[in-house]
Parts: structure tokens; sequence; C-alpha cells
């Protein structure tokens, strides 16, 4: 069932201020991971607000779901840099802060007179993270990066499609969440670091290198045999019966690779004589024969309801999953007893909730938490601009100047 965590529940980062000064999806990504593991993050967007709050279809009375699904657990600050008062705010914020994430274009962060060595010397302990394309060094360090065209030049579209047909990229923007799941990686082994030297330090992340962290098995069979891989479709280049194999309701994808689990499957299909025949009792015999194989599987598969058939084999220990669309996945059974669907109360909206997918990382003594909605553009300027420092007609000062903008609730 849904559930809203307790926002009383201090999270494993619970006392650590991050400054998210990125936009769109790989910084954003990172960020929201460590709010929901108690960080303080505040975001600090540009008077016309990150460019995801536009993006869509579908809109929530006005809020984008795109710009809702990457920024629970946020604080937003809508700040103009390009001011001398922007800035000043900005230098403020980073010399109170543990961790700061940006992905400006090389060279914007220093002419606002942010970049690492300044920041580093007003706050020596500050964990530094830029987030880029291509790397802040190289050829094309100064080359904008965006996901798709990351996954064309990474190699990923290239081995990603049907057998024969046109590159084709992922469903979802892999390259930027790879990118923000290694980002807040990167920020806890600096965490780490810094518990040793007492300082911070500057980390870089790219979507390339992300990527390219990625390919396995296809770099290492390039790099090591010079193969160079190809899109294989639903199959594996190494793995059979490794497949996505019709039912008599539904395909299901069976990635059954050991020899064990190719007995049991055989068992439970009524077939058991598919194990001992030469032709399928080895991997490599298998793969050489991937075609033979499929042609009984498919004829045998298709005698079963999905379901029944999953569950036939999850209970001989052979892994097999059901298609399901993401309708299907979020009211699954499984899914809702871990707690993957969370409520969250929203004031901006009529439902007054929305609705965000829950936590991959659980720990018994301190678990994550969903304490704040996704924050209104520049919901929370007064608030931070007051724990600041700044006397009350400062801020009233910076709003009406638009130096900060806060939302009129």
């Amino acid at each position: 069932m849904e559930r809203v965590t307790s926002p009383s529940a201090r999270g494993a980062l619970h006392g650590l201020r991050v400054l998210d000064m990125s936009r769109v999806l790989a910084g954003p990504f990172c960020c929201m991971m460590l709010g929901d593991h108690g960080a303080d993050v505040i975001k600090v967007e540009p008077p016309a607000g990150d460019e995801t709050r536009t993006w869509g279809p579908p809109y929530v009375d006005g809020e984008s779901t795109y710009y809702l699904g990457i920024n629970r657990n946020k604080r937003s600050l809508a700040l103009d840099l390009a001011s001398d008062a922007g800035r000043d705010i900005a230098w403020r914020l980073a010399a109170s802060s543990d961790v700061l994430v940006e992905n400006f274009r090389a060279g914007t962060m220093e002419r606002f007179g942010l970049g690492y060595p300044r920041l580093a010397e007003l706050n020596p302990r500050l964990i530094y993270v830029s987030i880029s394309g291509f790397g802040r060094s190289g050829p094309y360090a100064d080359v904008a990066g965006y996901d798709g065209a990351l996954q064309a030049f990474g190699g990923f579209m290239s081995i990603n499609g049907e057998v024969g047909g046109e590159p084709l990229k992922a469903g979802i923007a892999v390259a930027d969440l790879a990118t923000g799941l290694f980002a807040s990686q990167a920020v806890l082994l600096a965490l780490h670091a810094r518990q040793q030297t007492g300082l911070g330090q500057h980390v870089e992340v790219s979507l390339l290198e992300s990527l390219l962290a990625l390919l396995h098995p296809h770099s290492s069979s390039y790099l090591n045999a010079g193969l160079v891989g190809k899109p294989h479709g639903n199959s594996h280049p190494m793995i059979a019966p490794y497949d996505l194999i019709q039912t008599a309701d539904r395909p299901v994808f069976l990635p059954g690779g050991n020899d064990g689990q190719v007995r049991r499957l055989a068992t439970v299909i009524g077939r058991p004589e598919i194990a001992d025949d030469p032709r399928f009792a080895r991997n490599a015999d298998r793969v050489a024969h991937r075609r033979e194989l499929l042609d009984i599987l498919e004829a045998e598969f298709k005698k079963w309801p999905s379901m029944e058939l999953c569950r036939r084999l999850w209970d001989a220990a052979v892994p097999v999953g059901p298609v399901n669309s993401v309708d299907e996945v979020y009211a699954d059974p499984q899914v809702l007893a871990r707690d993957m669907l969370q409520t969250i109360p929203h004031p901006g909206l009529a439902s007054g909730e929305v609705r965000l997918a829950g936590f991959p990382i659980r720990l018994s003594a301190t678990p994550p938490s969903a304490r704040r909605h996704p924050p209104r553009l520049g919901e929370h300027t007064r608030e931070i601009l007051a724990e600041l420092g700044y006397a009350p007609e400062q801020v009233g000062g910076f709003i009406t100047s638009g130096v900060a903008r806060q939302l009129t609730l």
C-alpha cells in the first residue's frame, strides 16, 4: 500500500547541506538521492526556473511531471547569478555548504566567480561536483552534452536495437541517469576522504565516461578480442536462452543463462529431453543453436498464461519476467509491498499530493524519507536568505529588484 514516510525521519546524510546548482536531469537526480537520505538540498534556479519545469505534456495543475519526478526533498531559491547581489548570495551559500553540484558549460561558473579554486579558498571543506557532457578537458570540453547525443557518440546506440535495424536509443535517459548515480557515489567517496583529510575536493563526472562504464561486455569484447559489438535485439550475444518469448497472453523475458537453469526450465515446460540434447547441453552450444532452441521454447510457452508460467519457473529458481507496462508494474503487489510508490503532500496541486517513485536504497538504521514535495519556483527564497543572515528589508529588496524571486503563495 502507499505510504507517506515520516517527515521527522533522519537519514544517513542528515546535517549535510547540498547546493544544487544543476538543472535538467543528471545533477538534479544526484541531488534528489542525497536529499532522500536526509541532506538539506537547496536548488538554486535562474529566475525563469529549471527548464524541465516547462517540459511536457503531461502537466498536473501547471507542474511538469518531468520536473516533479526528480526534485523532491529540495528547497528552491530563484537567483540571478548575473547580478552582484546574486553572486554574493551564492558565495554565502557555498561558504555554508558541504557539497556543490553544477553542470554549467565549461567556464560559466568561473565567469560568475563561482569556480572551484575561488570557492575552495572560501570553504576548504567544500566538495565541488562538476557534471559535463564530455569532461572538463580534451578537445570536446566546450561541447554541450545532451543524453541522446551522448548515447550516439558513446557507442550505446550502435549496440542497441533490432538485428540489422537502425541504431536505437534507450527509452530512458540512460547517460544522464547513470551520470547522476556516479555523481552521488562520487559525493560519498569525497565525504569519506574528507573525514581523513578535513578537506573537500573537485569531482568531475561526465555523461561520456559514465556511458562508457556501462558498455560491458561490449567494451571488453572489443578491447581484448577485437570484436565490435552490434545490435542483438532482445537476445544476448554470449548467452542463450536470453530472449523475449511470447506466451498465451503476453511476452515474457527469459534470461536463463546457466546449464542448471535450462535443465529446470525444460522440466517445468514438460520437455526434459532439451537439457540432454547436444545442441543445448552447454551455453556455447545453445548460443550456436539459438534459433532451434527458441523455436522449441516459443511453441511450448504459447501453451501457458504468462503469470502461471512465471510462477512455475520462479518456484523452480528459473529467472523470467512478464513484460509489464508502467501502470501494471506500479499496481504489482511486490512493488507496493516494497513501498516503491511514495505519496507526498503538495500544496500546489489540486489533489493535495504528488505520487513519486520510491527509494532504491534501504538502510535499516537510517532509512530514506520523502520529506518535501518538489518545490515550486523560488518557494523557499525568503526562508533561505533569512538563514544566511540577510535582514528582512534586504530580502524584500532582492525580490523587488529581481535578484531573487519568491513564489507568491
